[in-house]
């Protein structure tokens, strides 16, 4: 009896520690009893029976890159269940686009387990089935893109990938935050294409460019040319109205001084009372100006009335006199 009672103690304790579980922050366990559902420990100390309760294992999947570069899969299970954002890193897979070119895609997939019970139960491989389903999606994405969509709307499929990939998992109590495409890779004859046409695009867009400068200069030097002909223009009419006005004030003066002198010898000869004959002698002396100029004029012309000229020059003598004194 005094050495049953030690044995007890030993096995009870034993059944006790063995029933103690200790759970991690951000970790669940799924604990079954005789096979069945019983309960979701979460984090801190928690007690299940023992041989009655156990722990549900659960399938994981992490893929492993070399220092190559090359990625491969390592699997195993777990009786914790990680609730804490994953991310699992896609092989690299070919697809085809909608112009029938295959190029090689690699992904990355950020998700997370929210019901642990879900990701248990509703789902046999979690790991393997988030793979197989982004790879369906991402063919059926890139299968309706021709190749230039496909190469520019990555955020696009991004987008597209993650809303998809998020309703599908929803029942499997896990959320897809986001997709990302890491490399797009067309073949090689593609791409030595696409380096081309990227070539001759820049070409063509420096031609553009240049035959577009040539032109703005052309337009600018004749837009100068213009300019500078219609400030000339304006600068020679502006000239001539004034030389035209010069000449105007010029004469206007100058008849001005010629009336005043006439009215002021007329004047002087109204004194006397002889302005008529002033004005004739005046009108002679003017004719007989013009007529001896001339080179081959060798005789003078006396008129008939030169007597009657004579006199009345006399007269202006006299009347000039008069008005000195």
């Amino acid at each position: 009896m005094a050495l049953f009672l030690p044995v007890v103690l030993i096995f009870v304790i034993a059944f006790m520690v063995m029933g103690v579980k200790i759970v991690n922050q951000k970790q669940e366990m799924i604990i079954e009893r005789l096979g069945k559902y019983h309960r979701t420990l979460e984090p801190g100390l928690n007690w299940i029976v023992p041989i009655i309760d156990a722990a549900r294992p659960f399938k994981i999947k992490k893929m492993i890159r070399t220092i190559n570069g090359d990625v491969y899969p390592m699997y195993g299970t777990t009786d914790r269940i990680d609730l804490r954002e994953s991310v699992y890193d896609f092989p690299r897979q070919n697809v085809i686009t909608k112009d029938n070119v295959t190029i090689s895609i690699n992904a990355l997939l950020y998700y997370m387990i929210v019901n642990s019970k879900s990701a248990v139960y509703e789902i046999e491989n979690l790991p393997e089935a988030i793979e197989k389903l982004t790879q369906t999606t991402l063919r059926n994405v890139i299968g309706e893109m021709d190749l230039d969509t496909t190469l520019v709307s990555r955020d696009n499929i991004n987008t597209k990938l993650r809303e998809i990939l998020d309703d599908a998992t929803n029942k499997w109590g896990v959320k897809v935050s986001r997709v990302e495409l890491q490399d797009i890779t067309p073949p090689k004859e593609i791409q030595n294409s696409m380096e081309k046409q990227m070539k001759a695009e820049r070409d063509k867009r420096a031609a553009i460019l240049e035959a577009e400068g040539q032109k703005q200069a052309t337009i600018l030097e004749a837009q100068g040319i213009k300019e500078s002909q219609i400030q000339k223009a304006q600068g020679e009419k502006e000239a001539a109205i004034l030389r035209a006005d010069g000449n105007k004030q010029a004469r206007i003066l100058e008849a001005n001084g010629e009336a005043e002198a006439i009215k002021n010898i007329i004047d002087a000869i109204a004194n006397k009372g002889q302005p008529d004959k002033y004005l004739i002698a005046m009108k002679y002396l003017e004719t007989l100006e013009s007529i001896t100029k001339g080179e081959n004029n060798k005789i003078v012309y006396m008129p008939y009335e030169a007597t009657g000229i004579l006199s009345s020059i006399d007269g202006i003598k006299e009347m000039l006199k008069g008005t000195s004194k």
